[in-house]
């Protein structure tokens, strides 16, 4: 029995239907190299999506490794309440740097929507300690999406991971998206942009004095079929944030360390949030590892002789040194080798690969931010091809490529260290694979 068979007998797999893999097992891979992945039997899959977009500077990635290998010399983990060790201190001293030191403090965990919890429970508990306890509503972007643990899943409004869970989850306020594909009928992105902060707007005229934060995705609303934003909104944003009282926390566990354009995507508006979450790509997709940024401001509410107003919040794995020397070795990557500057000339030549995208009748609204592309599947060819995700899956893998289309939108985040002829390869790959696709 192979790894694919053994699989089915022993793992329940993340946001899959299993019965679905009673007549296709999922693939085994067992090893990679830059931006290649190979199954049992040697065949190579080029990763377009980095491995649910965690993967920066590809796999097994010589630099990280070594990173890795020299930490664990050292010491694998120990525990960081009462504790410290250099790693965390270090990286958490290069990401306020980052930030220009408005965002001072970092508080770690494993994964994204730990994070996102971590950025609820302390704007909801700050309220608390500077006597507005009244403060306890969110609000988060219509088809947002923020994580599956109870809190991060409120703020999610995605029908499919949420309905099963409505009973369990606390209501909060959904506004407009700025999603750029609403600009019709004459409208730009910006218009769209001041229509989705009018419909903020209106919320916290009335309910300002209940709410305390507002948590959006810079620029890109990934889960949420790639929704693709004007900066501008972020401004705007900002601004009704800092008017009404009401935090600011950006979501950036799938946008940050340089996929948007900058390093972090609230950069690309020049604002800077409340709070900021990272994961996926900060340890270049090595090891678990998950962080809350805050503001000095947050962080000094906090302070106190009493315990109960500390933030009583942990995990047992937080920061721990191994992904903290991971995401050290990224972020040397981003300076040694001028990823951000790389990755603007990447990015025209993955628009570039993907202009035929604009020609082909049966689609639409194809939009890049950064390293990330994506177009829809017209409406009208959608519904005569129902099993069109899992269909362009299949056809992708026949053709040596890796992708995971979100229903109609078919999307591709690479890894940063792809050539131009990787490019060109998953270009005409993904195009071959929708013909075939169609066809059914």
């Amino acid at each position: 029995m192979d790894w694919s068979q053994r699989s089915l007998l022993s793992v329940w797999h993340p946001c899959t239907q299993m019965q679905n893999h009673q007549d296709q097992p999922p693939l085994a891979i067992v090893k990679g190299e830059g931006v290649w992945l190979y199954d049992a039997h040697d065949r190579a899959y080029m990763d377009c999506i980095s491995s649910w977009w965690t993967n920066l500077f590809g796999h097994a990635n010589p630099r990280i490794n070594a990173a890795i290998q020299a930490q664990m010399g050292r010491i694998e983990h120990v525990m960081l309440a009462g504790l410290t060790h250099p790693p965390v201190v270090e990286l958490s001293e290069k990401l306020s740097a980052l930030t220009q030191h408005h965002l001072g403090h970092a508080f770690y965990a494993s994964d994204g929507a730990s994070a996102v919890e971590i950025a609820m429970k302390m704007s909801h508990h700050y309220w608390r300690q500077t006597g507005k306890p009244q403060k306890n509503e969110f609000v988060c972007l219509s088809r947002s999406y923020h994580g599956e643990t109870l809190g991060a899943l409120s703020l999610t409004d995605v029908p499919l991971f949420r309905a099963s869970y409505e009973s369990l989850i606390r209501g909060v306020h959904i506004v407009m998206s700025p999603d750029g594909r609403q600009a019709k009928g004459g409208l730009s992105a910006d218009d769209v942009a001041h229509l989705a902060a009018k419909s903020l707007e209106d919320l916290l005229q009335q309910r300002a004095g209940h709410i305390s934060a507002l948590i959006v995705e810079p620029r890109v609303q990934c889960a949420g079929h790639m929704a693709m934003h004007s900066p501008l909104y972020l401004k705007l944003a900002r601004t009704l944030c800092d008017q009404y009282g009401v935090h600011l926390i950006c979501d950036e566990i799938a946008v940050g360390c340089g996929r948007t354009g900058t390093f972090f995507a609230s950069e690309s508006a020049q604002i800077w949030p409340d709070f900021l979450t990272l994961s996926k790509g900060i340890s270049a997709g090595y090891l678990p590892l998950s962080i809350s940024l805050c503001t000095p401001k947050i962080y000094q509410a906090f302070l106190s002789d009493q315990m109960a107003q500390g933030f009583l919040h942990s995990h047992s794995y937080s920061g721990n040194p191994l992904a903290c020397s991971a995401a050290l070795a990224a972020l040397a990557i981003f300076e040694s080798d001028g990823v951000l500057a790389h990755n603007i000339q990447l990015a025209q030549q993955m628009n570039d690969a993907f202009a035929w995208v604009q020609k082909d009748e049966r689609l639409e609204s194809l939009r890049q931010t950064g390293m990330i592309l994506a177009f829809d599947l017209k409406a009208e060819w959608a519904q005569r091809t129902p099993q069109f995700s899992s269909l362009m899956h299949t056809h992708c893998l026949a053709q040596g490529l890796l992708i995971r289309p979100i229903g109609e939108t078919v999307y591709v985040m690479p890894p940063y260290v792809i050539s131009p002829s990787q490019l060109e390869q998953m270009s005409s790959g993904i195009q071959s694979a929708l013909d075939l696709s169609l066809r059914h």
